[in-house]
């Protein structure tokens, strides 16, 4: 017999809403019940049972875009040091990761796709995310200017090859020459084309989405800025349905206003929070390597050691969470979309992952009555045990 979990007492977010003193019982691996106590009967037998009377219980949380954490990179280092990293991020509710590259040589690029790959199959990343090299000098950030080039679609499935079946993402400047072909083989072979690091114009944004790009890398980072005269990418990718806008909460990145501007254009079927972590993340200041450029974090904030351009984040996800909703007012229900069910259903595993149903992965986070992470639980087992109310 599969070990049987059951959490009662809570407040549980579910696709229909909330329910408080709200029942979740896992069965191995799977979410076999969830919803109010009558609806979710105690399985008779052995289980283990626990109260969870004044928190909340949400799905895993679902990053697509992430270099790494705990002090260990995504886009160098062994398999061992990006599992360390997936760990890290585990602990701090993100059940489910696609790793993320930075620019890079192409044999380089190649050669991390094929270790993530590997990683991949096993089950312990979503996928990978390629940012860089196909993104614009002018825009740049924290990636090497050297190293950069246009998006040649014959380069640009060499990094799909190499990822054997497991390329989630590519981040273009679509506006460079071969851009929009490199968008229409990235449509074509079922890999998001995403627009960012762009200096792209509102009309040649249009022609991208138009083209088949739907996601926004970081909106309003690493882009030309919103302008009366000029829209500009941010128009374009906010006012398209067919677009979801990655957005990094971290309070550093975003202004508050910016990120409501988002919500309210966009709504909060096509918000997904991520961290863009990197390797500080869950670890602490100091220098690091991004790629091959140095980067100082103080004070939790990461920016290149010459240039002073930020660079990434610190950000973990629960972090996200709790700042959404007791700093930005969102409701619980469209942070818990933009975390949870909006990257899920991007990545084509909404039938496994990102909420809270029977036959889905028992991956669900524990937030006590603060928004703090007390507990977090991967397919069926403790990642962080929570203490029982």
């Amino acid at each position: 017999m599969a070990p049987t979990t059951v959490l009662t007492g809570a407040r549980v977010v579910l696709p229909t809403g909330t329910v408080d003193d709200g029942r979740v019982i896992a069965e191995g691996t799977r979410i076999v019940a969830g919803g109010p106590p009558a609806s979710a009967p105690a399985p008779a037998g052995d289980v283990s049972t626990v109260d969870l009377t004044g928190h909340w219980v949400v799905p895993g949380f679902v990053d697509l875009h992430n270099h790494g954490g705990g002090g260990a990179s995504f886009t160098s280092g062994t398999a061992d040091d990006v599992l360390h990293g997936i760990r890290t991020h585990r602990e701090h509710g993100t059940t489910t990761l696609v790793a993320s590259t930075v620019t890079g040589e192409m044999d380089t690029l190649v050669q991390r796709a094929g270790l993530l790959a590997e990683l991949a199959q096993q089950g312990d990343l979503a996928g990978i995310h390629f940012e860089g090299p196909f993104i614009s000098p002018c825009r740049k950030g924290a990636h090497s200017e050297e190293l950069l080039r246009d998006p040649d679609p014959a380069e640009v499935r060499k990094l799909i090859d190499a990822a054997h079946g497991h390329a989630r993402m590519v981040t273009l400047a679509t506006e460079l020459p071969g851009g929009l072909d490199s968008v229409r083989l990235l449509a074509e072979h079922g890999v998001i084309a995403a627009v960012g690091h762009t200096d792209a114009t509102y009309e040649q944004t249009v022609a991208a989405i138009d083209a088949g790009a739907t996601v926004a890398t970081h909106l309003f980072n690493a882009m030309p800025a919103l302008g009366h005269r000029s829209p500009g990418p941010i128009t374009a990718l906010l006012e398209d349905e067919r677009v979801t806008v990655e957005l990094i909460n971290d309070g550093v990145h975003l202004h508050p206003a910016a990120l409501q501007l988002a919500f309210h254009h966009a709504g909060p079927g096509r918000v997904a929070f991520i961290t863009d972590a990197m390797d500080a993340a869950g670890f602490g200041d100091g220098r690091y390597l991004l790629g091959p450029l140095e980067v100082e974090v103080a004070d939790g904030v990461a920016r290149l050691v010459e240039g002073g351009s930020i660079a990434g984040s610190t950000l973990t996800l629960d972090r996200a969470f709790q700042r959404a909703v007791t700093v930005d007012g969102l409701p619980v229900e469209h942070v818990v979309a933009a975390l949870s069910a909006n990257p899920a259903r991007l990545l084509g595993l909404d039938d496994r992952i990102g909420s809270l149903e029977p036959g889905k992965d028992a991956d669900l986070v524990v937030l006590d009555a603060d928004f703090a992470l007390t507990g977090v639980m991967r397919r069926g087992s403790w990642v962080v045990r929570p203490q029982p109310a």
